[in-house]
């Protein structure tokens, strides 16, 4: 039986029986801490998933000296708890959005939802005319709530190329919405 340094240099060099191997030993785990933090088990099977695909994408970033399952539980801590304040996160903007649908006045609530419709129209066409990568970090971003250093980990790239892609796709954005009088 392979051992978990073994198992995860095996993935580095993209060996997914061994990714399998790490997730049959630890997943059971995983989704234990995963279900303490986010208390559902919708979610916590989601966190799962997410830290297992983070292995598979910064298996890298283990360092061999280190406690390998000391490393997966800290992932696992991490995906959770973003998992919860991205939930939270959602749940504020429910609620706000009820509660100026509550407080304005019916004509007034008639045109904030005509003008977040026309503006939701206007973003969908900008993103579209970004270069994909830009678009991707930037919907991972704002509409998927993830980090920089959570983009990065989940596409496989180095944190300041998702920095600058973000930055010049926002630019790119402004120009593009200005041109439009948005």
């Amino acid at each position: 039986m392979p051992s978990d340094e073994e198992l995860i240099a095996r993935v580095c060099w993209r060996e997914e029986p061994a990714l399998g191997t790490i997730y049959d030993r630890y997943h059971r785990l995983i989704f234990s801490i995963a279900l303490r933090v986010v208390g559902d088990r919708d979610l916590a099977e989601e966190v799962v998933q997410d830290v297992f695909q983070a292995v598979w994408v910064s298996a890298s970033s283990f360092q061999p000296d280190g406690s390998f399952s000391a490393w997966l539980v800290g992932i696992a801590r991490h995906r959770a708890i973003d998992a919860t304040r991205t939930r939270r996160f959602r749940a504020r903007a429910r609620e706000d959005m009820l509660d100026d649908a509550r407080l304005a006045p019916a004509s007034q609530a008639h045109e904030a939802g005509t003008d977040a419709l026309m503006l939701r129209t206007v973003m969908r066409a900008a993103l579209a005319q970004l270069p994909p990568a830009q678009r991707q970090a930037i919907e991972l971003g704002y509409y998927g709530g993830l980090t920089h250093a959570e983009i990065a980990a989940r596409l496989g790239e180095p944190v300041g190329t998702i920095k600058s892609r973000v930055r010049m796709g926002l630019l790119k954005l402004r120009e593009l919405l200005e041109s439009e009088g948005a």
